[in-house]
C-alpha cells in the first residue's frame, strides 16, 4: 500500500506551519506520519548495500526520502567560483577530467547528498556527432552552423562515446570508487527535442521560430535528426551506465514550448525510443526524465516508460503523483527560490512537499537547478533538514 504523509502532530496533512522550525541542533529526528492509500505496484528489490536513492526508485520501505539537487555542483558554490577563475572557458571545466571529478565531488564533500551527478553538459556529445558548437560566457550555447536542411541532418555523425568523450567514462568510474556507493552515481543526457532545438535554432531561444518553422513546413527533415539524436543518446546513456552511473537524467528542457499534439510527434516517440533500447541493454538501469513547465504534459511523460518522472515547482507535488500513478516515482519539486528564504521557511516548504509526495518512490530535489548566488548555508540547511526527516 501507498502512504499519503502528513508531518506528526499536526491536523492538516498538507501544510506545515512556518512556527514549527528546526535547529541545526535538533536531536530527534522530523517525524512523518503515514496513512495508507492506494495500492502500488510490487517493489524490486535492490542488493542490502544499494544507496537509498535506489532503493526508492524500486518502491522499496526506507526510513527517509533520498535527496540530491540538480545544478548542485555549480555557480553556487564558492569553491567552484574560485575555480573558474583559472579555468575560465566551461568547456575546459566540463571536459577536462581532473576537473570534472573536481568539480563533481565538490557539494558531495561538503553536504553528502543521496545521488551525485556528473559535472557536464548536455550538449557535450554535439562535437563527436560533427556539430561544432562553443559555450560562451555571458550568452550560452553557440552552435556554429546551425541545422536547417536535408543536406544539414546527412552530415550528423552517430554517436560514439568512447571515442569522442572517454574521459566521461573515465570520470564515472573514479565517481563512484570516490562515493563507494554511499550515494548513487547519476548521469545525464539532453533528450532529442532539446537537442535539436539548440541545433537548428543556433544556440538558446526564446520563440523556438526556427525549429518550429522546421517542424512544421519539412517535418522529414526534422524527424530525421531526431531519430539520430534519440539512437546516439540511447548508446551514451549505456555508455554511462557500463562507466559507473547507476542511474541516468533525461532533460527535455525545451520539449515544453511544444502543444501536446506536437509533443506527441516531435518528442514522445524518441523519448520512448530512447527507454526501449535502453532497456534492452541495460534493463534494471533508472531513467529519470525532466522538462521545466511540465505540467500540462505530465500524462505523457508516464508513458514514456522512464521510472522516474521530474515535476518542476509550478506543479502540486500531490496533484502532480495523482496524474503520474503508483508505478511511477517522483522527484522534486521545492522551488529553487525557497532556498532564499529563512531557515523556518526552508524547512516548513520541504516538510511540506514531503508529506505531499508520500514515503513511497519519492527522490526529494528542487523543481529546477539551484540559482546563483543562493547561500550555501541555506542549501546546507536542505540537506540536514531533509536528512533528518523519518517516515
Amino acid at each position: 500500500m501507498a502512504c499519503a504523509c502528513s508531518t506528526l502532530g499536526l491536523s492538516s496533512p498538507r501544510i506545515l506551519p512556518r512556527s514549527v522550525p528546526v535547529s541545526p541542533s535538533r536531536s530527534k529526528p522530523l517525524q512523518v506520519r503515514c496513512t495508507v492509500g492506494e495500492l502500488v505496484m510490487e517493489p524490486k528489490v535492490s542488493s542490502v548495500d544499494a544507496p537509498l536513492l535506489l532503493k526508492a526508485v524500486n518502491g522499496e520501505k526506507i526510513e527517509r526520502p533520498p535527496v540530491w539537487l540538480m545544478r548542485q555542483a555549480g555557480r553556487y558554490m564558492q569553491s567552484y567560483r574560485t575555480l573558474c577563475e583559472k579555468y575560465t572557458s566551461f568547456r575546459e571545466r566540463s571536459e577536462n577530467l581532473d576537473l570534472v571529478v573536481e568539480i563533481s565531488l565538490q557539494p558531495w564533500k561538503v553536504f553528502k547528498p543521496d545521488g551525485v551527478i556528473l559535472f557536464s553538459d548536455i550538449l557535450t556529445p554535439l562535437s563527436g556527432m560533427n556539430i561544432p558548437f562553443d559555450i560562451v560566457k555571458g550568452k550560452g550555447p553557440i552552435i556554429h552552423n546551425p541545422l536547417r536542411e536535408a543536406a544539414d541532418v546527412d552530415q550528423v555523425r552517430d554517436f560514439v562515446p568512447e571515442e569522442s568523450v572517454p574521459y566521461v567514462g573515465e570520470a564515472l568510474r573514479i565517481l563512484r570508487a570516490e562515493v563507494n556507493n554511499e550515494a548513487a552515481v547519476l548521469g545525464f543526457v539532453g533528450a532529442p527535442f532539446t537537442l535539436a532545438s539548440y541545433v537548428v535554432e543556433g544556440g538558446s531561444s526564446k520563440h523556438f521560430s526556427k525549429i518550429k518553422n522546421l517542424a512544421f513546413s519539412q517535418p522529414k527533415v526534422l524527424h530525421a535528426l531526431l531519430a539520430k539524436f534519440a539512437d546516439s543518446m540511447a548508446r551514451y546513456i549505456g555508455y554511462q551506465a557500463d562507466s559507473g552511473a547507476q542511474a541516468v537524467q533525461i532533460f527535455d528542457s525545451w520539449a515544453t514550448e511544444l502543444s501536446p499534439v506536437d509533443f506527441e510527434e516531435f518528442s514522445l516517440p524518441y523519448l520512448k525510443q530512447i527507454v526501449d533500447q535502453v532497456r534492452q541493454s541495460h534493463p534494471s538501469l533508472p531513467l529519470i526524465l525532466y522538462a521545466s513547465g511540465s505540467g500540462g504534459l505530465l500524462e505523457r511523460f508516464r508513458l514514456t516508460g522512464v521510472d522516474v518522472v521530474s515535476l518542476d515547482w509550478t506543479v502540486d507535488m500531490a496533484e502532480g503523483r495523482r496524474r503520474l500513478g503508483p508505478e511511477v516515482a517522483v522527484q522534486g519539486n521545492v522551488d529553487p527560490g525557497v532556498l532564499f528564504g529563512s531557515k523556518e521557511f526552508i524547512t516548513a516548504r520541504i516538510m511540506d512537499t514531503v508529506a505531499k509526495a508520500g514515503s513511497h518512490k519519492h527522490i526529494l530535489n528542487l523543481g529546477h537547478g539551484i540559482v546563483v548566488g543562493t547561500p550555501e548555508e541555506n542549501v546546507a540547511h536542505f540537506f540536514e533538514v531533509a536528512k533528518g526527516i523519518r517516515y
